[in-house]
């Protein structure tokens, strides 16, 4: 629909609200869509009309909509059926299940359980969750506040909030003008002419050739209502008029388009998120009269609940999450100050050498920058302790494996510049496109280790972007090219996959995207057009052209739900401009740009609020909801006319490149507080050794972070870790698992003597004893919960124990921590979670548990059946699978909750579906009793341990086996005839840590390779269980001894030592009949230094280092890895393994 047929629609509405029909108006509001009335939903919600609750919102979002949409709907389905429940209608509330919440089911069948198991309590309150619920008043107003919020935060609703600021009775007035200019144009106008109707046009009768009066002492309609009308569609609460956008003079199709003539974009909507969207960008259609006064009734227009191609998260409906099922979004509900929020203050100038052309920050450590050059250097940085750790000059890898016209090409002039570098989601790899036909993929392992991948010959002539993706659960390599074409390759062979032909002129950028399950790239092209693929190598989706016509790069919010573009004209003018996805339009263009760029302008996108460009020696700030330019930050000067600019993940950095071949970065009060941890770690390392000189530190520095920011914009953190969002902003995949930001360690001073870190009193570090429970004599499993505030623990006598962290005034974070005692959690009801141990002793079973992704349910078993626990009321939901044989070790799929992977003590491992309690597969390849099994999500590939020492690799989409070795035990080294071995995948999910008495060891997985290990000495305690810290960085191992050691990852050298006397007390030392040892060790998953450890005498403890310190150690340097120094103080030894990959 026009502009101008919407207009009509808001003087209708005003209308008919001023003249009292006000069914029609919310009925128009409705069927139009184009206002929501927050006031009216917030009566029909308050009265409990829940029927015309719903059937107001259907006219502007339906339940599948987007993840807000969903919420909204399923919170007030909820109320409804819990407000059923308190009237004590049964019937009722299993009408409601069945009709309204049942929808939910498919998205998380767990919570629709926990929903229908409150038809089976008299009192729905004492569910743990709804202990709270109050009266339905108190209740309906604390979803209403919910609700509000979701509506403002869905973009469904963006611009249908506020209704238009109109001039009392406007179209009464419109009308008026209309006849008194039909009145004027009479051949004999009456001074006071009587008009009687409206359905034809007037005309006077009586020649007198007097003419009309003016319209404004004559309203022909009568007189105009005084002001004052229409309160309940201008004010309701937060929603005050506000001054419309500006108008869209071409249609619709641009707000506010630049001096230079274009031609009108292409209406079809930027969107391919349903199956009805591709096909009509297929046949785009532009507007053939730019003035277009009044369209017809039966003009073309698009649906008005098209849906936005940036939705991208899929529905979540968390199960512990009844009272308030959807937790809080950050996406616009944030109170920014956005002076102090954003990145303004010079805090680091690095000097590369070479004008940086681009530039990337990790996605996990969030101080290393990769930065591109115009002579086809690579550098990555470590900005907190200003340390280049790499520089690759440009080098073709293989150049008899290079196409002839590339040879030609480099002998004729082999001066390369690079065009785009880039992380992969995971930070394990980087990409390289250069200005010459070459891409270059590298591996990146931590520090200064970094490895050749892959070098594709992708395109003739330059290579202009280059992007990753994961199509098909595959990652994959974007790139485009001069030639005209998009080609996307698979990331782990370089084998080409498509190659997407239909441009005209150069490609300039691509932006890889997917909306639920539709995955599809942008590109735009040098003479401005813009397309958009799907992965099939059937043509181009869309084709319109972009304000500029020339290099022009889009990007996504973080979040995915917004759409820019940022491009330069060859006549230097630049335009950032969001899109309207649902009308294939230009919804705002920024202002602010230099008449004349010198340059073509880079931008990046932050914190779902914020845009920047380099423009006119500076970096401007733009808020995203407000065309005005917000600020302008010259960085103390030294800028080019048009800088490279590159946000870091949390907003808190942002690196410019400067006019002498540099890079400044700037940052907010977060990020000055993390580089400042660097600088505490630099100067606490040169007072430990005054003798030496202040080591230059290579390596990013192992758990930096740990003692970095505590504000909320770098601590809220997600808690799955290392999942993987296909988010895509800017071409690069953001939303990743987020732990504290770290850096692995490497001192550099090979003159400086390096010494073991040990720990003997309990002063050295943080320690902490957890509440006991003394029904408990031995911890077989321990782990945190995913949210990181709280311990399960399963004894061996079957029963589970919680210990929760409170969130207050000492621990404003609610996590775990050694600085504060939890409580030993029970529900009201005072019940345990106690496993079935059938007629067996379970102090002699295998116990074995796993934890549900958003920590609801717990499946665990001591020998006997399979339990499955609710984590909120303790209940058992369910048992199964009696033995024998009995389970082992359990796993859930990292991609569904339903499946999950067995382990038992027969050897073989089943492949379950709890949904339809099935056996789907029964994997056999070991023959002894399966003690550990680990998915990677990125391999697809299950990884399984047993007694027997064997390690076997499966395909999780086949379940068939692809490989299977046996560990390299030492030597001369005896070992128990059922000795466990644990499997543990790395963060980047293609490393794995195995765990057993004689060893530690890191493999790699498609090879099944072992490629580090550590082996205690012959004559030292035997391990009795090791885990990665969060992030990966870190191998934490306990020894029957009583020690607890700290390893580096990545090169398995020890680092710090804690001895039993640090946590257990001399009476306890003292008695070497009751020594208690170390049965499990569990990390924290955000907070890479803590640790907690279950012993054999059901004690639990939590483990940090000092505040002073930050860390676990200092890492020796790899030349003094096997000295005699480290032989004298370590109770441990490098194998020959270690010796030959150093």
């Amino acid at each position: 629909m026009s502009s101008l047929s919407r207009e009509l629609v808001f003087l209708i509405l005003q209308f008919l609200d001023e003249e009292k029909f006000k069914e029609t108006v919310h009925k128009l509001e409705q069927e139009s869509g184009f206002f929501f009335n927050m006031k009216y939903f917030e009566d029909e919600v308050q009265n409990g009309n829940w029927d015309d609750v719903e059937k107001y919102l259907s006219g502007f979002t339906k339940v599948d909509d987007n993840r807000y949409s969903m919420k909204i709907f399923f919170e007030i389905r909820k109320q409804k059926y819990l407000e059923a429940l308190d009237k004590h209608d049964r019937s009722k509330a299993v009408e409601i299940l069945v009709k309204d919440l049942k929808v939910f089911a498919s998205f998380n069948e767990e919570l629709f359980k926990e929903i229908t198991q409150l038809l089976t309590l008299e009192n729905f309150r004492e569910n743990e969750q709804l202990s709270k619920y109050g009266d339905t008043k108190s209740a309906r107003a604390i979803m209403l506040v919910e609700l509000k919020k979701l509506i403002e935060a869905n973009p469904l609703f963006r611009d249908k909030l506020q209704f238009p600021n109109l001039k009392n009775s406007r179209l009464r007035t419109l009308i008026n003008q209309s006849l008194n200019w039909q009145h004027q144009l009479c051949k004999n106008p009456r001074p006071n002419p009587d008009i009687k109707t409206l359905f034809v046009d007037h005309s006077c009768g009586q020649p007198n050739g007097a003419r009309a009066p003016s319209p404004a002492n004559n309203p022909l309609l009568g007189p105009l209502p005084k002001a004052g009308g229409f309160p309940p569609l201008g004010a309701h609460g937060p929603f005050q008029p506000t001054q419309g956008p500006v108008p869209t003079p071409l249609a619709g199709w641009m707000s506010n388009p630049p001096q230079v003539a274009h031609p009108s974009v292409s209406g079809s909507a930027i969107g391919l998120g349903g199956p009805s969207i591709p096909a009509a960008l297929k046949h785009p259609r532009t507007p053939t009269n730019p003035s277009l006064d009044f369209p017809t009734g039966d003009s073309d227009h698009m649906s008005k609940r098209t849906r936005p191609m940036g939705i991208t998260e899929e529905v979540s409906l968390p199960i512990n999450a009844l009272p308030a099922a959807f937790q809080g979004h950050n996406s616009h509900t944030q109170a920014f100050n956005a002076p102090d929020d954003l990145p303004k203050t010079v805090a680091r100038t690095l000097n590369q050498g070479s004008s940086p052309m681009s530039m990337d920050f990790h996605p996990v450590q969030q101080t290393l920058l990769l930065v591109g050059t115009n002579v086809g250097d690579i550098g990555l940085w470590e900005v907190g302790s200003r340390d280049k750790l790499v520089l690759r000059n440009f080098k073709v890898w293989d150049i008899s494996a290079c196409s002839m016209p590339l040879q030609a090409a480099l002998v004729k002039d082999p001066g390369v510049s690079v065009n785009r570098v880039i992380w992969s989601p995971d930070g394990s790899l980087f990409g390289v496109a250069y200005s010459r036909h070459i891409v270059q993929i590298y591996s990146y392992h931590g520090g200064d280790d970094v490895r050749q991948h892959l070098e594709i010959d992708a395109h003739v002539g330059g290579v202009n972007d280059l992007a990753f993706s994961h199509p098909n659960k595959q990652l994959c390599v974007i790139t485009c090219g001069d030639d005209k074409t998009i080609k996307v390759w698979d990331a782990a062979t370089g084998t080409r996959q498509y190659t997407f032909e239909g441009h005209d002129a150069p490609v300039y950028s691509v932006c890889p995207h997917y909306k639920e399950n539709i995955q599809f790239i942008f590109s735009t092209a040098l003479d401005g057009k813009i397309k958009a693929w799907l992965y099939d190598n059937m043509g181009s989706r869309v084709d319109y052209e972009a304000p500029g016509r020339w290099c022009t790069t889009m990007a996504y919010s973080a979040d995915g739900t917004r759409l820019f573009s940022c491009g330069t004209s060859k006549d230097g003018e630049s335009h950032i401009v969001e899109w309207n996805e649902s009308e294939g339009a230009v919804k705002r263009t920024y202002l602010g740009f230099r008449k004349r760029s010198l340059g073509v302008v880079q931008f990046d996108t932050t914190k779902n609020r914020f845009l920047a460009a380099g423009d006119d020696f500076a970096i401007k700030y733009w808020d995203m909801d407000n065309t005005q330019l917000l600020m302008s930050v010259d960085a103390d000067g030294g800028l080019p006319g048009s800088p490279r600019i590159r946000f870091n993940k949390d907003g808190a950095l942002l690196a410019v490149s400067s006019s002498d071949n540099g890079i400044k970065i700037l940052a907010n009060s977060d990020g000055l507080r993390l580089l400042r941890t660097f600088e505490n770690l630099s100067y606490d390392a040169a007072s430990r050794t005054p003798e030496a000189p202040k080591p230059a530190i290579n390596n990013a520095i192992s758990a930096a972070a740990s003692v970095a920011p505590t504000s909320a914009g770098l601590t809220e953190r997600v808690a799955s870790v290392g999942s993987i969002s296909g988010t895509v902003n800017n071409g690069d995949t953001r939303n990743l698992t987020d732990v504290k930001p770290r850096i692995t360690e490497e001192p550099n001073d090979k003159s400086k003597i390096w010494k073991l870190t040990e720990l003997s009193e309990s002063s050295q570090c943080r320690s902490l004893k957890l509440p006991e429970n003394m029904r408990v004599t031995k911890i077989s499993r321990l782990i945190y919960t995913n949210s990181g505030n709280a311990i399960l623990a399963l004894a061996s006598n079957a029963i589970h124990l919680l210990w929760k962290w409170q969130r207050n005034e000492r621990n404003s974070s609610g996590k775990a921590t050694a600085g504060i005692s939890p409580q030993l959690w029970q529900p009201s009801s005072g019940i345990l979670m106690t496993n079935d141990v059938a007629d067996m002793n379970p102090e002699e079973s295998v116990s074995c548990f796993a934890l549900s992704k958003n920590d609801s349910y717990v499946m665990s078993a001591s020998g006997g059946k399979i339990s499955l626990f609710n984590m909120m009321t303790f209940k058992t939901m369910t048992t199964f699978m009696s033995p024998p044989p009995a389970a082992t070790f359990l796993a859930f799929h990292p991609q569904d909750n339903n499946i999950i992977a067995i382990g038992m003590d027969d050897s073989t491992i089943q492949i379950y579906n709890v949904r339809v309690d099935e056996v789907k597969s029964k994997l056999k390849g070991h023959s002894k009793r399966i003690t550990g099994l680990a998915f990677s999500h990125v391999l697809n590939v299950l990884v399984s341990s047993g007694a027997d020492s064997q390690i076997c690799v499966w395909s999780s989409d086949g379940w068939e086996k692809q490989k299977a070795k046996y560990l390299q035990l030492p030597s001369g080294r005896a070992t128990a005839a059922q000795s466990d071995t644990r499997v543990q995948f790395h963060q980047d999910q293609t490393h794995f840590l195995v765990v057993h008495e004689t060893q530690l060891a890191i493999y790699e997985t498609s090879k099944l390779e072992c490629i580090k290990q550590w082996v205690p000495r012959e004559s030292s305690a035997t391990i009795s269980h090791a885990t990665y810290s969060c992030d990966s960085q870190l191998v934490y191992a306990c020894f029957l001894d009583a020690t607890m050691c700290v390893f580096t990852a990545s090169h398995l050298r020890l680092r710090c030592r804690i001895n039993p006397s640090v946590y257990l007390s001399p009476s306890v030392l003292s008695n070497l009949n009751v020594h208690p040892h170390p049965m499990v060790i569990a990390a924290h998953p955000q907070e890479p230094n803590q640790f907690a450890l279950g012993l054999s005498d059901g004690v639990v403890h939590v483990f940090e280092p000092l505040e002073s310190e930050g860390k676990w150690g200092v890492p020796p340097p790899a030349e003094n890895a096997s000295t005699s120094n480290v032989a004298a103080t370590s109770p441990a030894r490098g194998s020959g393994s270690e010796q030959g990959q150093r």
